[in-house]
């Protein structure tokens, strides 16, 4: 095909599978893990070792990344790879001792966005914990940072909410590619793991995904395009409230909205359409799942114009603080048993307390980006390409 940027995988199977042959291997895979010109690594691997691959481990939406979002799979024999293939997002989210006690090496290879709430990271966390007990080497095979290895915004986590969807304590655009992140997080968190990265070629920090000559592979069901999850590190902070994200529309995540928002009012409240690299577009939708499934929801989709100027996070912590303050009644937060869904996903409860004691974000968003500059200099550490 040509494309400019070789894949980890694509290294490796050029290359002929040749440094794992003979060994027993287990994958740690989903639909992301393609070659260039997109064949699948579970068939070519099977090709390639036959029965020395032992097992497909799977994170959340599954091998084929056709299960909604936070439903939890089971494990199961798949007939059409003749593989069988352990969920880690199901009754566990590690390999299990008996499992990877028998392998001689786990494989990594798994499209991510390069936010901190996406859990194909946490997934890649559990693994090297496990791998590191037991003693069972890993090998990551590198991808591109979606959204370039050089943007990083948003709060750092605290460890305090912690949690699958907020491993550790980083940015929510943490600028990293996932070979990067592993040695990173074995690192900061000193799993033990014996991690090798199969290094991509040609990309370079500043490429945005559409500039690597790869096809974009829809990283999850509700991710189809680049664009969505640039949005995505931002909007994703409404699952955490009773508005709308957009699921379940043709615009999952650029669509914000409900049945009760005036736009009108919201829209004074911000001051302008036109913030951050993006505009706001007044829009009526209709989800056929997920929140006010069939409802007549009122609301914005975000159109980005800038996408180097465009920050997701503070353009959708104005929205939400635009939208909580016009519909004071009406709006909600998300609890699960005592604890709020928007400190998890932010790893913090500070905004959630500013926005309620009616601070605006524009006058505390650098605050929070504070300690960015520290968590850069020791990611830098870790940086594999210029």
């Amino acid at each position: 095909m040509g494309a400019r940027v070789e894949t980890g995988l694509d290294r490796i199977v050029g290359e002929g599978l040749v440094s794992l042959r003979g060994a027993n291997v287990g994958l740690v895979i989903n639909h992301t893990s393609v070659t260039q010109d997109l064949r699948f690594s579970v068939e070519l691997f099977k090709k390639a070792l036959k029965r020395s691959l032992k097992v497909v481990f799977t994170p959340e939406h599954g091998l084929l990344g056709d299960v909604a979002d936070g439903v939890k799979i089971s494990s199961y024999f798949d007939r059409d790879f003749e593989v069988y293939v352990f969920s880690l997002y199901g009754d566990a989210c590690e390999p299990p001792r008996d499992i990877i006690g028998d392998l001689d090496v786990i494989v990594y290879d798994i499209q991510d966005i390069g936010v901190r709430w996406y859990t194909y990271i946490s997934t890649l966390y559990k693994v090297m914990e496990a791998a590191g007990r037991v003693g069972v080497p890993v090998i990551v095979l590198d991808r591109p940072n979606p959204l370039t290895g050089t943007i990083i915004e948003g709060p750092l986590l605290d460890l305090k909410f912690r949690s699958f969807i907020g491993i550790a304590d980083i940015p929510v655009r943490y600028g990293l590619t996932v070979g990067e992140l592993s040695h990173f997080l074995n690192n900061r968190f000193q799993l033990g793991a014996e991690v090798r990265v199969a290094r991509m070629k040609g990309w370079e920090r500043r490429m945005w995904f559409d500039e690597t000559g790869l096809l974009w592979v829809p990283t999850s069901p509700n991710i189809p395009t680049l664009n969505t999850a640039l949005i995505y590190a931002g909007t994703c902070i409404f699952e955490a409230t009773n508005v709308s994200e957009g699921r379940g529309t043709t615009k999952p995540f650029e669509y914000i909205g409900a049945p009760w928002l005036n736009w009108k009012k919201v829209l004074e409240h911000i001051g302008s359409r036109n913030i951050h690299g993006a505009l706001l577009r007044a829009v009526a939708f209709r989800p056929f799942s997920s929140k006010y499934r069939g409802s007549r929801c009122l609301g914005f989709q975000i159109h980005v114009y800038d996408r180097a100027v465009f920050k997701p996070l503070r353009v959708a912590l104005m929205l939400l603080e635009a939208i909580k303050a016009c519909h004071e009644d009406v709006f909600e937060w998300i609890k699960r048993g005592n604890q709020y869904i928007i400190d998890k996903l932010l790893g913090t409860d500070t905004i959630r307390k500013r926005l309620e004691a009616g601070e605006k974000v524009d006058d505390f968003y650098d605050e929070l980006e504070g300690p960015l500059k520290n968590y850069w200099v020791k990611a830098k550490n870790y940086l594999f390409y210029e």
